[in-house]
């Protein structure tokens, strides 16, 4: 893992060697030291991989293969993991309701583990019981529309950021039953959701 300043200045050699002589195989997309190839064929993506180790093996960098792989998005079954999300076909309705599949990206497992771990950093600590419900929501709602700029341009992402909404409510319910002294921890859910639901920044607006 290198920094990712350094990652854009050392790789800048892929990027011009591939649009100069390999952009016919198909579309690099790099982030740092994080990059996707997209080809039409099968035979395109071993050719691209081959052509990959070489320039990598001539910049004297190696290939994390345990987070490589090449994958068949074909079937509509199998997908990829790139900056945060998760990249594959969906089944998704025209106007006329009709299905199809369509390529689409949803926040991918481990961000969503880290979405909740940060949200109960944050509203965990006993010393923060003294705040108000209310100040406690302001300060949880810059990391909430961090994350709702981020994940948001998935036009599918709300079915999953749902689940993150109702993990912040419940969070903010043990809160108010920790400051309570009340002895049922999820008790006054509905109550809590009245007195701050207009106050939370929402993840799943669609």
């Amino acid at each position: 893992m290198i920094s990712p300043l350094l990652a854009n200045i050392y790789l800048n050699t892929l990027d011009k060697l591939w649009l100069k002589k390999f952009h016919h195989l198909g579309e690099l997309i790099r982030y740092a030291d994080d990059l996707v190839i997209l080809t039409r064929t099968k035979q395109q993506a071993i050719d691209s991989i081959q052509v990959l180790q070489a320039i990598m093996k001539k910049l004297d960098l190696t290939i994390n293969r345990d987070k490589s792989k090449l994958v068949h998005l074909f079937d509509n079954k199998e997908g990829f993991d790139f900056l945060g999300f998760h990249n594959r076909k969906f089944e998704v309705h025209n106007k006329g309701g009709r299905p199809f599949y369509a390529m689409a990206h949803i926040p991918k497992k481990n961000a969503m583990i880290k979405m909740r771990a940060k949200i109960k950093a944050y509203t965990e600590p006993r010393n923060k019981l003294y705040l108000d419900i209310k100040e406690l929501v302001k300060g949880l709602n810059r990391k909430l529309q961090g994350f709702k700029n981020y994940y948001k341009i998935s036009p599918i992402a709300y079915k999953w950021l749902n689940k993150i909404d109702w993990y912040v409510l419940e969070r903010l319910t043990l809160f108010y039953n920790k400051k309570k002294n009340t002895r049922r921890k999820h008790g006054n859910l509905k109550t809590i959701q009245e007195e701050v639901n207009h106050l939370i920044v929402k993840l799943a607006r669609n």
